[in-house]
């Protein structure tokens, strides 16, 4: 038997909630902070990145988050970034991804959308080729924007309606942002065959989570870490299996969390919600998708078995087809039999 980080750093797996450009490597930001170099707060050194990306709170994670995305410029710029992030998830046996994009964020900077699509379509596939792994896409309204920004994520998703594109979101801060206003776009995304994901219950109540089932019909939760302050919430997601997703170290650097030793996860697991492990905005929290497994092993006390049936189920809440869900699952199974012979 081998080791529990060893274990987790050869084991399949799935990743439902990672940011596209909250998942540049520190590397990659800062070949994209040189290029603008004078016109971005962003450092072009990567060592100084980590204090860069020490957060006093939600409010000042979404600045930071901005600004790197400012240094996203062009089509190049996005597929830069797209293949980078796809070479860190496949390094981490990453076998498919459900990428959370915000294309509004990137044409509201000048790159138009047919380009912006073009980039991340021909990055996805030249990816699956290089890497071997699936990238599926989330378009994600920028909640801070308003409706303006709901309206243009939606255009952009139905008009240019990229291949890899299966669901459509809602993030950025959730104070303030109320969800039921976003009901009528999330209703045509719906209606037009996309998955509803909306970010919900992180730094806001269970209310909010409500709103996201109620009004925008969410089939799985971004975060939904308030869920545990409500009973009844709780046995809602548990009898409906509506999966949350589940991003420990992102909840402690964001403030959401005060320490990992606080983290609901267990007494989530515990009301039978079902869960998947992510890393959010990897990079950025300081962490990777191999970190995120080992933070969930520790706080719900797992071996290798425990592990692997956390894999499964991320492969259960992943919008796949069986027959791919049962090919993932099935590398689990003969990995975790292999380590255990």
């Amino acid at each position: 038997m081998t080791d529990l980080p060893t274990f987790i750093a050869g084991l399949p797996k799935v990743e439902l909630h990672v940011h596209h450009v909250g998942s540049a490597s520190p590397r990659i930001v800062a070949e994209l902070a040189a290029r603008h170099e004078g016109r971005s707060p962003v450092p072009a050194d990567p060592q100084a990145l980590a204090d860069y990306f020490a957060f006093r709170d939600f409010a000042h994670f979404v600045e930071v988050y901005l600004s790197v995305v400012d240094l996203v410029r062009d089509a190049d710029d996005v597929w830069l970034l797209t293949h980078e992030v796809a070479r860190e998830l496949a390094r981490q046996q990453v076998r498919y991804a459900e990428l959370t994009v915000t294309p509004y964020s990137h044409v509201h900077r000048g790159i138009p959308a047919p380009a912006f699509c073009e980039a991340i379509e021909d990055a996805r596939k030249r990816a699956e080729a290089d890497f071997g792994i699936v990238l599926r896409w989330c378009f994600d309204i920028p909640g801070e924007a308003g409706l303006a920004a709901a309206e243009q994520t939606l255009r952009i998703a139905l008009d240019e309606r990229p291949d890899g594109l299966i669901s459509f979101g809602l993030g950025g801060p959730e104070i303030g942002v109320p969800r039921p206003q976003f009901k009528p776009w999330f209703d045509q995304a719906r209606a037009a065959g996309l998955r509803s994901v909306p970010h919900a219950g992180e730094t806001t109540g269970p209310e909010t989570i409500w709103d996201a089932l109620r009004e925008l019909g969410a089939e799985r939760i971004g975060h939904g870490i308030s869920a545990v302050h409500d009973p009844a919430l709780l046995a809602h997601l548990a009898q409906q299996r509506i999966p949350l997703e589940i991003s420990p170290t992102s909840n402690v650097r964001t403030r959401a969390v005060a320490s990992l030793a606080e983290h609901p996860l267990p007494r989530l697991v515990e009301a039978g919600v079902p869960v998947s492990i992510n890393s959010d905005d990897p990079p950025m929290f300081g962490t990777t998708l191999n970190d995120e497994y080992a933070v969930a092993a520790r706080l719900l006390n797992l071996g290798p078995d425990g592990v692997a049936a956390l894999a499964r189920d991320a492969v259960a809440a992943a919008f796949l087809a069986p027959a791919d869900q049962a090919r993932i699952n099935a590398e689990i199974d003969a990995y975790r039999a292999a380590a255990a012979g």
